[in-house]
């Protein structure tokens, strides 16, 4: 298990390129299933989930190339369908979360998929009702198979219909979406997501010859067609990896610049930050973050305690909510974070109230943060990262911290953030793998 050092208290400086968004690319390269021909993809972030995604395609028998660093082909002429009753298969896909929305493409195209209750973060249940309830509205049946723990969904053809998703899953709008372009006749898809990423994966499949009306809304009409063919795609710069380098350049007292960020794909991610009293600039498509040796978090209009909390697109990201909760730490004023979705996420706020945060853990789901105003820095701390995002945030409050930190478990960060100590040491960071 390797782990990182962290000698805190060094200020950042110069520019930095956010890496290609990991939702998007786990949604676009299971799309690929959906034709035979060559798909081309650019922007790949290399990270633990994407590999290990890319891994396994290879092993159902999807051809791979990689011309260039961040840019892969795929082709599916030659499924192995048989692959995916192997124990092997079982094994990988059940460590990957991402694994989940091969079921849309495969049953769409093959009429069968075979799925394991899917692995990831250790944040809470994560329902897949949504996906389930979706493909099973559009004709395809499911069955458990409690011995193996797998889901066995088949399919003698799915037809069109529409569905009023019980929420606005991002993977469950996904694994739907890509399901129901090949089937027959029509679908609405109504309180579908509308991220960023749901716009990219639609584009997509335009490209590919499906028929979809309603891109960047939450009500998507679905007209089936017999196949899809190849395509090129970009993908989108990580919108949650721009936010974690504005949260270390706040908590750090650092001016960086964050290049070819996509602003417009951003939403209210900026805003929210410059709610924290944080100088965001938007130069081109850049944003500077200016040094900033204190900031303030707003009030509301009548005086009360500013709550931040996620919400669907264009409300903001729940990925974030672990970012903002440790940039509060030093800030002057005090928030309440409310993370609606998932009842584990917050609770690796134990490790920053034993580096000297003030926290108030309300419930599971919402914290109140007594910013210090840098009267009091971070201890440095020995600590675990439990997922991917209180990973990033541990590791922010490690630079932030006096002494020496050092983080456990970091393939957790490794899975959505490529590089993360060789890119921070560029910027003047002090971050050693062991």
């Amino acid at each position: 298990m390797a782990s990182f050092i962290i000698e805190g208290r060094h200020q950042l400086s110069g520019e930095i390129l956010p890496q290609g968004a990991k939702n998007e690319a786990l949604q676009v390269i299971c799309a690929c299933l959906l034709t035979p021909e060559k798909v081309v993809i650019h922007n790949i972030p290399d990270i633990l989930d994407v590999n290990n995604l890319i891994v396994l395609l290879k092993e159902m028998g999807v051809k791979i190339d990689r011309p260039d660093t961040n840019t892969y082909t795929f082709q599916a002429d030659d499924v192995d369908m048989d692959y995916l009753q192997t124990e092997e298969f079982l094994k990988k896909s059940a460590s990957l979360r991402g694994s989940v929305m091969l079921i849309g493409p495969l049953v769409a195209r093959f009429g069968k998929a075979l799925i394991p209750k899917p692995g990831g973060d250790k944040i809470g249940r994560r329902r897949l009702d949504t996906h389930f309830l979706g493909i099973q509205k559009l004709g395809a049946d499911f069955n458990y198979n409690p011995d193996r723990q797998v889901y066995e969904v088949k399919s003698n053809g799915l037809k069109g219909v529409y569905m009023l998703l019980d929420e606005a899953s991002v993977t469950g709008t996904a694994n739907i979406l890509m399901a129901s372009v090949l089937a027959e006749g029509n679908t609405t898809i109504y309180n579908a997501a509308c991220e960023p990423y749901l716009q990219q994966l639609t584009g997509m499949l335009l490209n590919m010859g499906a028929k979809i009306n309603g891109l960047a809304s939450n009500l998507l009409r679905i007209e089936g067609v017999e196949n899809l063919h190849g395509c090129e795609h970009t993908i989108l710069p990580d919108m949650i990896e721009v936010g974690s380098f504005i949260g270390m350049a706040a908590m750090t007292c650092s001016g960086i610049r964050i290049k070819n960020v996509s602003y417009d794909n951003l939403g209210i991610i900026p805003d929210a930050f410059r709610k924290f009293g944080i100088a965001v600039e938007k130069d081109g498509d850049d944003i500077l973050v200016p040094e900033q040796d204190s900031y303030t978090i707003d009030t509301f209009i009548d005086g009360s305690i500013m709550t931040i909390a996620d919400a669907p697109w264009p409300g903001l990201t729940p990925d974030l909510l672990s970012v903002f909760l440790v940039v509060a730490t030093q800030a002057n004023g005090s928030v309440l974070i409310h993370q609606k979705m998932f009842e584990s996420r917050l609770f690796f706020v134990d490790k920053l109230i034993d580096m000297g945060a003030q926290i108030i853990l309300c419930d599971p789901h919402r914290a109140t943060v007594i910013g210090s105003n840098r009267r009091y820095n971070l201890r440095a701390a020995n600590m675990v990262s439990p997922d991917i995002r209180a990973g990033i945030a541990l590791l922010i409050a490690a630079m932030s911290a006096e002494g020496t930190s050092r983080i456990h478990n970091i393939d957790q960060i490794d899975r959505g953030y490529q590089d993360i100590d060789k890119r921070l040491n560029a910027l003047g960071a002090r971050i050693t793998r062991i």
